[in-house]
């Protein structure tokens, strides 16, 4: 039987608070950013449901017993304001609502203010919403060291050092010192070649970003790069990379905390599930240890084409300096085909082996 989201109900005013609200029934006000068909493997019947507001998208289920609730969800397109009547649950230790209610939210109903649910990186990726979502980054150095205090230089350092790389590498790495310049994203159920493939493209400040780019290439802020990401990563059903748990998740995640970015998705806790972040790297056993397990080693190993071939990470940042994003575009989308290749083939040589995909 359907519950009406009309009934008093706590209203959860932001989706960020989710966590601290206790048991039984609650209401909210969200954007419907996605509805997808589903059903179990006993045939059962549900909607799987993505809702979000300005600091938070989450995961909801509609099942069959709200059958009122599953044909409004249907019948509403994405970016439609709306009511919801949900438990809250949690599936493979990741947060996500059991929803029992939905409709349109009513202009000048109490608790309801669309600016609350206004998403900033909506509008940069406007018919670029992708169910599979590869994505890859490239980075580079974001201060120079002579210019941070004694001691954080004499950490970067000594770090050095002890890794052996030098320090520009050292500051590539890390989000404290580093910046995000590049991000790549492309369908991952695309058919190859031919996949196209965005890149956001944040120019250096000192010099000019070429007169013409191809039409796939964004020039952007790092803030606006960032805000892209996460409202792109909101939407897919899966993200996938190729150790993206290890360096290019957390590295978005720092920036993203420097900037004041919510993190809309949590991409990075459950480090062993399939979803929503499929970490190519991890899922085929390269934290394993057993020798190396690049991009480029797997792409020869599969008889893939390496985008390696023609450059690679260390390069980036004296690229970047020259102001030669054309380069570093062509370079970051290629990582992006090589990695979209991979998912192909562990997708249909091992995931759908598998209980949990």
């Amino acid at each position: 039987m359907d519950s009406d989201p009309q009934r008093e109900h706590p209203l959860v005013a932001e989706l960020s608070a989710l966590e601290a609200q206790g048991r039984g029934l609650h209401t909210a006000f969200a954007v419907l950013r996605r509805v997808r068909k589903g059903q179990t493997r006993a045939g059962k019947p549900y909607l799987d449901v993505r809702l979000a507001d300005r600091g938070r998208t989450v995961a909801a289920k509609v099942w069959s017993e709200a059958g009122r609730a599953m044909q409004t969800a249907e019948q509403l397109s994405p970016g439609t304001h709306v009511k919801v009547l949900f438990e809250i649950d949690t599936f493979k230790g990741a947060l996500q609502l059991n929803v029992r209610g939905l409709r349109p939210a009513d202009e000048g109903e109490p608790g309801y203010d669309p600016e609350a649910l206004a998403d900033a990186g909506q509008a940069l990726v406007e018919g670029l919403v992708m169910d599979t979502m590869v994505f890859d980054i490239e980075t580079v150095p974001a201060v120079e060291l002579r210019k941070v205090p004694p001691t954080v230089a004499q950490a970067v350092t000594k770090y050095a050092d002890r890794q052996k790389w030098d320090e520009e590498k050292v500051m590539s790495l890390s989000p404290y010192f580093g910046k995000v310049v590049s991000l790549a994203v492309g369908d991952g159920e695309a058919s190859l070649p031919d996949q196209e493939v965005t890149v956001f493209i944040v120019p250096p400040d000192d010099v000019a970003a070429p007169a013409e780019l191809p039409p796939w290439v964004r020039l952007v802020t790092e803030q606006e790069l960032l805000e892209a990401f996460w409202a792109l990563a909101g939407q897919a059903s899966v993200v996938v990379s190729y150790n993206g748990q290890n360096f290019d998740v957390p590295f978005l995640m720092g920036r993203s905390l420097i900037h004041d970015i919510p993190v809309r998705v949590d991409l990075q806790s459950n480090r062993y599930s399939l979803r929503p972040h499929l970490d190519l790297y991890m899922a085929m056993g390269g934290r394993n240890g057993r020798g190396p397990a690049s991009l480029d080693v797997v792409c020869w190993a599969l008889g893939l084409r390496s985008p390696k071939e023609v450059m690679d990470g260390s390069m980036v940042a004296t690229a970047f300096a020259k102001g030669d994003v054309k380069t570093i575009a062509e370079y970051n989308a290629g990582d992006v085909r090589a990695t979209s290749a991979v998912y192909q083939r562990v997708r249909d040589g091992l995931l759908r082996y598998r209980d949990d995909w």
